[in-house]
């Protein structure tokens, strides 16, 4: 499946496959989404199908607009429209309590429903042009490297999406933050593109949730957002490392040990936005370099950081698991 560059025209082509039932993946300023009617639970079953993803897991349903809720979500408190006024076009997704028409496979059978209105514009005149809310989990094989690019849907699922509309880079390039706000604690589900410090700014103190129990939200699996090749986390204290053929994913400066096949670095200055957006990219180019061992080395848990970290802390879970 070539990728088509996101005009205009191809918009409108992608909605019509939305409406028609079927599969698109598009732009968001996280990661690439595969989207299909939200409402559309047959639609809905083949992204479960395209990922190879499990049914437990519930996925997150795109708005453009704020009317949208309406159709989607059964009640609203102060906190929910104060992070809606504050960060939505963005990378947050609030977890809701959900109405009737909310298909289960979306919510995996949960009362809830996670939704977000995402900044990019193409998938805004996606959601906009099909006229339904569009439900859309990263445009990947589940458990594996989330795409920040056409290429990479392309790479990694083929002509298994009926269109894949081009819109560049991602910005964010890691994932939406998810906040659970459906019981009387504001709880974080899934760290991401909107640092926990902005959301305790605007509505006080919330939970970061460690349970690894049935999922309320996308990206709560210990093992996930992986690549094929094994990947461990050095530990500041020790950076002994092993194996024949090594890649480093270097926070931002180049090793002084020299016995790593390839290095790619997130952030030569040092900055975790820069990071952040480059951690998938650099992570796809390291697992295409046919090595035995990825090692990264940690990066700050503060702001953007903190979401890095839980991703390449569940991506080292799959060596391990």
């Amino acid at each position: 499946m070539k990728p088509l560059k996101a005009t205009q025209e191809a918009v409108k082509q992608a909605a019509k496959v939305i409406r028609e039932g079927g599969l698109v993946a598009f732009p968001t300023e996280t990661v690439y989404g595969l989207g299909a009617d939200a409402l559309n639970a047959i639609a809905v079953a083949r992204i479960f199908e395209v990922k190879n993803r499990p049914h437990f897991d519930p996925l997150i349903v795109h708005i453009a607009d704020f009317s949208s809720l309406e159709k989607i979500c059964s009640s609203l408190d102060e906190r929910a429209r104060k992070l809606m006024e504050t960060f939505w076009p963005g990378p947050l997704t609030l977890v809701l309590p959900k109405t009737r028409i909310v298909p289960d496979i979306v919510t995996a059978g949960l009362p809830t429903v996670a939704i977000r209105m995402p900044s990019h514009p193409v998938a805004l005149d996606l959601i906009k042009e099909a006229e339904t809310p569009i439900a859309a989990p990263s445009a990947n094989p589940f458990g594996y490297l989330s795409p920040t690019s056409a290429d990479h849907v392309k790479e990694q699922l083929g002509d298994k999406v009926d269109v894949i509309l081009d819109g560049g880079k991602c910005q964010i390039g890691v994932e939406s933050t998810i906040i659970d706000l459906a019981g009387e604690e504001p709880t974080i589900l899934r760290l991401g593109g909107l640092p926990l410090e902005e959301i305790e700014k605007t509505i006080g103190r919330v939970r970061v949730s460690t349970s690894n129990s049935r999922p309320r939200s996308p990206g709560q699996l210990p093992c996930h957002y992986s690549p094929r090749t094994p990947i461990k986390i050095l530990d500041k204290k020790n950076l002994r490392v092993n194996g024949k053929r090594k890649g480093l994913l270097a926070f931002k400066t180049l090793p002084k040990d020299h016995s790593f096949e390839v290095v790619e670095v997130l952030s030569p200055k040092g900055d975790l936005r820069e990071a952040a957006a480059n951690l998938f990219s650099c992570l796809h180019r390291l697992d295409k370099a046919k090595l035995d061992v990825i090692y990264a080395e940690p990066v700050p848990e503060v702001g953007l950081g903190r979401a890095i970290m839980d991703r390449l802390r569940r991506a080292s879970m799959r060596d391990s698991s």
